[in-house]
């Protein structure tokens, strides 16, 4: 996310904390909100995608390749 974009959604919140934002300044910080969230989930996403466990017999397991609870095998 754009730093110009990070910096509306902090503007927009501190606005929210002095007065009733209105319909448009809502909708445009949910909109924001959303892309934010977004992207730290991508983000996020890619970290564990690129992460190697290592064992202790020194084996090494990517973290995409594992199974996630609830999978089937």
């Amino acid at each position: 996310m754009e730093k110009e974009k990070l910096d509306r959604l902090s503007e927009l919140t501190a606005i929210s904390r002095k007065r009733e934002l209105t319909d448009e300044e809502r909708s445009e910080r949910e909109r924001l909100r959303l892309e934010y969230r977004q992207s730290v989930v991508a983000n996020f996403t890619n970290t564990l995608e690129h992460t190697t466990i290592v064992e202790p017999d020194g084996s090494r397991i990517r973290v995409s390749k594992q199974k996630r609870s609830g999978e089937d095998k």
